[in-house]
């Protein structure tokens, strides 16, 4: 365990809400992670670089983005950001060992495809990635709640649901590629 007083203060921290409720640190990080990515995701010409390439890399190219540039940013956002979530991850057990976080990729990937990013890319939003996250969380908490299911249907019901989201993706993009084709 992490004995540290700005820990304990980190992980005390609460903003009264209307009613019972409160809205912890981590919430307001997130919330503010949140804007922030829609805000540079929507906003900024890096963000729409990123779409660019992610819909197809070569036309970026041609088009005269930044591509190399703009990928060294992607993966130093990622990098920051998945610091940034392990030091809160660590301040919310309140420890930091490095194993308790392993199998989260899977949560981390399905609640992207379920908000509505395309695996193929070039088509997402973070407010999507947001209440995807939002649909895994209520997931787990109802499997938790009932009581009489291993936690293991947890990650059955999260890769049935990733499983479910990617057949889907790929029909609606077969269905966008045949009207297309019929179009021309």
């Amino acid at each position: 365990p992490i004995d540290h007083s700005f820990v304990s203060e980190f992980s005390g921290f609460k903003i009264p809400l209307p009613g019972r409720g409160w809205l912890t640190a981590s919430a307001v990080l997130m919330i503010l992670t949140v804007i922030g990515g829609i805000i540079i995701a929507h906003y900024t010409r890096f963000g729409r670089n990123v779409y660019a390439i992610g819909g197809d890399r070569q036309s970026a190219e041609l088009l005269g983005t930044p591509v190399h540039a703009t990928i060294i940013r992607v993966y130093a956002l990622s990098g920051f950001f998945s610091a940034l979530s392990g030091v809160v991850f660590a301040f919310y057990t309140a420890s930091a060992y490095p194993l308790a976080a392993v199998g989260v990729e899977l949560d981390a990937i399905a609640a992207v495809v379920i908000g509505g990013t395309l695996l193929t890319g070039g088509m997402g939003f973070v407010i999507g990635t947001f209440f995807g996250g939002i649909i895994m969380g209520v997931i787990q908490t109802l499997i938790a709640f009932d009581g009489s299911l291993n936690s293991w249907w947890t990650k059955i019901m999260i890769g049935a649901l990733l499983f479910g989201f990617i057949v889907l993706q790929r029909l609606i993009t077969r269905s966008f590629s045949g009207m297309r084709a019929g179009a021309s």
